[in-house]
C-alpha cells in the first residue's frame, strides 16, 4: 500500500469543494514525495518534471488558504529532492491538512510523515 492510498478512499466520501480539492492536492503531493523514498528514486530530471506538473495542477485547485500556503512550502522541499526535507515537509502538512481537508486527511498525512521518517532511519 502506498502512503497516498488512504487519501484516495476519502475522496468519494467528501462533497465537492475546497475540502475535496484539498484531499486531492494532498494525494498528488504525497505520491510525488513517496517516490523519493522508493528502492529506486526517479532520475533527477524526471523528478523535476513531476514536481513542475504537480505545481501546475495544484495551482488550478480551489484550496483552503492554510493548506495552499503549506503546500507551497512543501513544493520547495520537493523541488530540492532531499528526502530529509521532504519528510519534514510531510510533517508540516499535518495541521493544515486537518484544518483544510479534515481530521482523517490529517491522520493520513501524519502516517505518511511517520513512514517517511522511518524510511530515512532504515534507508
Amino acid at each position: 500500500m502506498t502512503w497516498a492510498s488512504p487519501l484516495l478512499r476519502l475522496l468519494p466520501e467528501t462533497a465537492r469543494g475546497p475540502r475535496r480539492d484539498g484531499i486531492f492536492a494532498l494525494w498528488l503531493t504525497v505520491r510525488v514525495a513517496q517516490d523519493l523514498f522508493g528502492d529506486s528514486p526517479p532520475p533527477e530530471r524526471a523528478h523535476r518534471r513531476r514536481v513542475a506538473a504537480l505545481g501546475h495542477r495544484l495551482s488550478s485547485l480551489m484550496l483552503p488558504a492554510p493548506l495552499r500556503r503549506a503546500l507551497t512550502g512543501a513544493m520547495a522541499d520537493l523541488e530540492r529532492a532531499d528526502p530529509t526535507a521532504v519528510a519534514q515537509a510531510l510533517s508540516q502538512l499535518v495541521a493544515p491538512a486537518r484544518e483544510g481537508a479534515g481530521p482523517d486527511a490529517g491522520e493520513v498525512l501524519a502516517e505518511a510523515a511517520r513512514s517517511a521518517r522511518l524510511a530515512l532511519r532504515h534507508g
